[in-house]
């Protein structure tokens, strides 16, 4: 192996760089973390039989619709009771604040102590290692990155 090989392997292997949460953060985050784990899937009523009903919420409005009248067995409905705590809503699970990015400059104006970026969906791969490469040099976390391989 040579020296350019192994420079290649570091750079891979970059840190994962992390946020410094205070307590109240990290313990409802913990909190959203269990709520969301016994939070059901809400989905439009019988979307399990129908291939097309889509599986995203809709609120059942038919006279007789089991699901409106919340009978046992049936699907539950999208009610209060089901959000994150105020402070942490939004939040990513590792505590940062995602920002979305669609090019390097929007990099710049990031606070790397509590903003992560997430590289916009209709970002191409060239502009996409441009942006990796400019966050390196910056120290901000990516928090959808380029997998190599």
């Amino acid at each position: 192996m040579n020296e350019e090989d192994e420079k290649q392997i570091e750079n891979k292997e970059a840190p994962l760089i992390t946020i410094t949460l205070d307590d109240e953060t990290k313990r409802l985050l913990d909190i959203r973390k269990k709520q969301k784990s016994k939070k059901p899937a809400f989905r439009q009523t019988d979307s399990h039989k129908k291939k097309k009903l889509a599986d995203y919420w809709r609120r059942p409005d038919g006279i007789h619709n089991k699901m409106r009248y919340s009978v046992r067995g049936k699907p539950a409905l999208v009610e209060a009771g089901y959000g994150s705590p105020a402070l942490v809503r939004g939040l990513h699970p590792s505590g940062f604040k995602e920002v979305i990015v669609n090019n390097p400059d929007d990099l710049e104006s990031m606070d790397a102590g509590k903003q992560a970026a997430r590289i916009a969906h209709t970002v191409g791969s060239r502009k996409r290692m441009l942006i990796q490469k400019r966050a390196d040099e910056l120290g901000l976390r990516i928090l959808n990155p380029v997998r190599e391989g």
